[in-house]
C-alpha cells in the first residue's frame, strides 16, 4: 500500500534559515580562537639574546669586616700536683719502740723526735768497745815504749796499731748506733703515716713514719713537642686545681728527653703553699702566657675545611672567594683567636659551604643587612604601616633567599 492508495501527503523538509545563521557563527569564533592562540606564537616578541646570561648571577654571601687585634697567646695543659718530698723514715737500727713523741697528721720541723726505741743493747756495746779502746790503747803504748828501748819489733808496733784503730772505729759505730735508737725529722713536714705502736720492735731498714713536705708544691705536666719552645723555665704560670683554689706558680723544670711511649716532655710548676691548705695528688689546669700575636676572633660556624683537609675560612677579595688556612692561636668561650689571616679581611659569614675557593661571588656586608633590619623594626616601633615591606624592600634579600641553601 502506498501513500497513494491511501490518500496521505508525504512530508517535506526545507532548509531553516535560522539554524544555517547559528553554525556560520560558530564557525566564525573557532576562527578566531585559532588565530589568537597562533597570534601568541608567531607574533610574541623576540626574547634577548642575552636573557640565559642575565639570569646566570654569581651567587650571593655575606661578609664580615675583621681587623686583627692583639692577643695573649697561652698554652695550657692538664696536670697534678706533687709534694715537694715525700720520704719514708726508717730506722737504721734493730730495738724495741719504747716512746712515740709524734701523732699521726701533724706537723713537725726537722730534728724533731718521732720515737725512742730502746737503748739497753746499744749502751752495753758501747761500753764493751770503750774497754776495748783502753786495752787497744795500752798494747799500742807498750809496745811504742819497748820499741825505743829496742826490744819490740815494728812488726809488734804495727799490730798494735791496727787493734787501736779497730777498737775506735768499733766506739764510734756503738755510739752512732745508739744515736740512732733515736728516729729525727729528716726535714719539716707532715706525718702523713706512723705505722709504729710502744712495745713493737722493729728491725734495721723498716719503716716507721712517712713525712710530707707540701711547701712548696710542684704541679707536673707534660708539653707536646710542637709546643716545647714555647716553655722555658721562670715563665710564670696560673694553676686552678679542681678543688676551686688558684694559684700563681712558676715554670722550675722543664725536661729534654721525651717519653718513648707519649712523645711529650716533663715540665714542673712550682707553687708557694705555706699553710698546706692544698694537697697533694689533685689535678690542676695550667696556663702559661707565652706571648702575644696579632689574630682575628673566629666563630666556629664559619671555619671550613680544604681538599687536603686544614683548617681555615674564606675570604673575599675583590668578588673571589679564597680559602686562607688558619692556626688556633687561643680558644675561649664562643670561639676563638686565629692567626695565618691578613691584618683586615673580609670574611665570609654566610653562604660559605656554598662556594668554593676561586669562585666569583657578589659580596654583601652583614652591617648592611643588619641594618635593613633596624631600619624595619624602628618602622613597626613608630606605629608605621610596614605590612605591605616584602623581601625585594630589603636590599639584597630577595637574592640572599633565592642563593643561600637552608640554614644558611
Amino acid at each position: 500500500m502506498t501513500d497513494h492508495d491511501t490518500g496521505r501527503v508525504p512530508l517535506k523538509f526545507e532548509t531553516d534559515k535560522g539554524a544555517s545563521r547559528s553554525i556560520w557563527i560558530a564557525l566564525l569564533l573557532l576562527l578566531l580562537v585559532v588565530g589568537w592562540m597562533a597570534s601568541s606564537i608567531f607574533l610574541a616578541p623576540p626574547a634577548p639574546e642575552d636573557s640565559a646570561a642575565a639570569e646566570i648571577l654569581p651567587p650571593r654571601v655575606l661578609v664580615r669586616e675583621s681587623h686583627a687585634g692583639p692577643v695573649t697567646l697561652n698554652f695550657r695543659a692538664e696536670g697534678q700536683a706533687q709534694p715537694d718530698r715525700d720520704t719514708a723514715v726508717r730506722v737504721e737500727t734493730s730495738g724495741t719502740v719504747i716512746e712515740v713523741l709524734a701523732e699521726k697528721g701533724t706537723d713537725i720541723e726537722a730534728g724533731w723526735v718521732i720515737a725512742h726505741l730502746s737503748s739497753d743493747h746499744a749502751e752495753a756495746t758501747l761500753e764493751q768497745a770503750r774497754e776495748e779502746l783502753v786495752r787497744a790503747q795500752r798494747e799500742f803504748d807498750n809496745a811504742s815504749q819497748l820499741r825505743e828501748r829496742g826490744v819490740a819489733t815494728s812488726d809488734r808496733v804495727s799490730e798494735a796499731r791496727a787493734d787501736l784503730a779497730s777498737a775506735q772505729a768499733q766506739v764510734t759505730a756503738a755510739e752512732v748506733a745508739l744515736d740512732d735508737l733515736t728516729v729525727l725529722a729528716p726535714f719539716s713536714g707532715r706525718i702523713e703515716t706512723l705505722p709504729i705502736n710502744e712495745g713493737e720492735f722493729v728491725a734495721a731498714g723498716e719503716e716507721v713514719a712517712r713525712l710530707v713536705d707540701n711547701d712548696p708544691l710542684t704541679v707536673t705536666i707534660q708539653v707536646p713537642q710542637q709546643s716545647l719552645n714555647r716553655i722555658r723555665t721562670g715563665q710564670m704560670a696560673k694553676v686552678q686545681f679542681i678543688t676551686g683554689q688558684e694559684r700563681d706558680g712558676v715554670v722550675s723544670f722543664v725536661g729534654t728527653a721525651a717519653e718513648a711511649a707519649t712523645r711529650t716532655f716533663l715540665a714542673e710548676i712550682e707553687i708557694d703553699n705555706p699553710d698546706g691548705a692544698i694537697p697533694a695528688g689533685i689535678s690542676a689546669e695550667i696556663t702559661i702566657p707565652t706571648g702575644e700575636e696579632q689574630a682575628h676572633f673566629i666563630e666556629p660556624s664559619i671555619v671550613s675545611l680544604d681538599p687536603e683537609g686544614n683548617i681555615g675560612v674564606k675570604i673575599e677579595e675583590d668578588g673571589i672567594v679564597r680559602f686562607v688556612p688558619i692556626e688556633v692561636a687561643d680558644a675561649q668561650q664562643g670561639g676563638f683567636w686565629a692567626t695565618g689571616l691578613p691584618e683586615t679581611a673580609r670574611i665570609v659569614t654566610i653562604g660559605q659551604g656554598f662556594v668554593r675557593d676561586g669562585e666569583a661571588v657578589r659580596a654583601q656586608l652583614e652591617s648592611e643587612v643588619a641594618g635593613a633590619g633596624e631600619a624595619a623594626a624602628e618602622a613597626a616601633e613608630s606605629d608605621i604601616d610596614t605590612s605591605a615591606m616584602t623581601a625585594n624592600d630589603v636590599p639584597g634579600s630577595a637574592e640572599m633567599s633565592s642563593n643561600l641553601g637552608p640554614g644558611q
